[in-house]
């Protein structure tokens, strides 16, 4: 087994189910110590910022021998749950694929920069600075590239999540609303005394889908496509013989550039508003959760051409594109570090099962490696952007 594979094969290894999402998982504690232990041992400048407790972010620094421009390679090493896996942790490689949780999610990422790191230091850096940063919970609230863009800057970013080695330059936004319906609790005989909460969240689940119909039949973004939303979770009522009091619904919009940062919000409070204005009794309330902007990198940036150079001159033509899911390239580029996505493709993205194309991973890896030497040794190919 040749070293990259091998090190992606110890990382799938290692339970770093997020905490967050999961109560009592495992964390990320024991996977940013095999990071620490291998960013060491292929001779990187390793600091361990602790996050939150025992959940630390793992920064690899590698200085060239002369000055030049800077070059960050993220990836998160947090992983969503395993329910329903039966050896999520135990790494199986069958027909050129990884399998396990977090094999495309992305450990296959990670593997191909830290081992493009392990290249570089061993030829020598031509100049700049190469940092390789090992982030904690993107699944959740990526509070470690909050933490990473509190102390590290660089000239540009590639972030490798799972591409399938397209050259990301944007993806969407997200937002999550809370919506709440209330009624009145009372025995299941007595329908003159209760309130149903539960039917009156249905009324506003039909204004949501028909929303969302309306969001996907606007003009999409040129990268983008369109905005989007769905329930996500609902919750409600006590038993089977009463009429619920409460009702409680949690949404999730996905968002677009040129939308404005409160659209989430505004739309469901405008349906609630509606609906009370149709019907007195109706009572519910909505507030704003949490929210992640959509990001894209200015065309005019070098960035993209550099690496589709790179990944050019490594045996493939990989086009410029864009992503619909959220990552932590928006907090990067938002923070002065432009930032494109760029990172191994498979299948199984938080399903039951999931794997990483090996290949892909191996030259992911020999593109960054490319990258690096010509990012921050010299300047990169005086080219405009490519059209995907």
């Amino acid at each position: 087994m040749d070293w990259t594979t091998q090190l992606l094969s110890d990382l799938v290894s290692v339970d770093s189910v997020n905490p967050s999402l999961v109560a009592g998982a495992a964390g990320e504690g024991a996977i940013a110590s095999l990071l620490a232990r291998e960013l060491r041992d292929i001779g990187l400048d390793v600091h361990v910022d602790e996050v939150q407790p025992g959940r630390p972010n793992v920064v690899g620094v590698l200085e060239g021998s002369r000055p030049g421009r800077s070059l960050m390679f993220c990836g998160h090493v947090d992983t969503v749950g395993v329910e329903g896996m039966a050896r999520p942790f135990e790494p199986v490689i069958r027909d050129g694929r990884l399998y396990g949780r977090g094999a495309q999610d992305m450990k296959g990422g990670v593997a191909a920069m830290i081992a493009a790191a392990r290249e570089l230091a061993r030829g020598g850096l031509p100049g700049g600075r190469l940092i390789v940063a090992c982030v904690i919970d993107e699944e959740y609230e990526s509070l470690g590239a909050e933490a990473v863009v509190r102390s590290w800057r660089a000239d540009g970013a590639v972030v490798t999540e799972p591409t399938d080695l397209q050259i990301a330059v944007g993806h969407k936004g997200f937002a999550w609303v809370d919506v709440e319906t209330f009624g009145r609790a009372a025995h299941g005989s007595r329908p003159r005394e209760g309130r149903d909460a539960i039917a009156r969240m249905g009324r506003v689940l039909v204004a949501l889908e028909r929303l969302d119909r309306e969001l996907q039949a606007r003009p999409p973004h040129a990268i983008m496509g369109t905005g989007s939303l769905h329930a996500s979770i609902i919750r409600g009522g006590r038993e089977l013989s009463s009429y619920p009091d409460r009702c409680s619904l949690q949404v999730e919009r996905r968002t677009i550039a040129g939308e404005p940062e409160s659209a989430a919000i505004d739309e469901v409070r405008a349906i609630v508003d509606a609906l009370k204005r149709e019907d007195p009794e109706f009572e519910a309330d909505a507030r704003a959760v949490f929210s992640r902007p959509p990001y894209e990198l200015p065309a005019s940036h070098a960035l993209p051409s550099a690496l589709r150079h790179a990944a050019a001159a490594a045996g493939r033509d990989c086009v410029v594109a864009g992503m619909t899911f959220w990552t932590d390239a928006a907090v990067l580029g938002l923070s002065g570090t432009p930032s494109v996505l760029f990172g191994p493709g498979g299948a199984g993205l938080h399903s039951t099962e999931e794997y990483v194309n090996l290949e892909e991973v191996a030259f992911c890896r020999d593109a960054l490696a490319r990258l690096a030497r010509e990012w921050c040794g010299g300047s990169p190919p005086d080219v405009t952007r490519p059209s995907s």
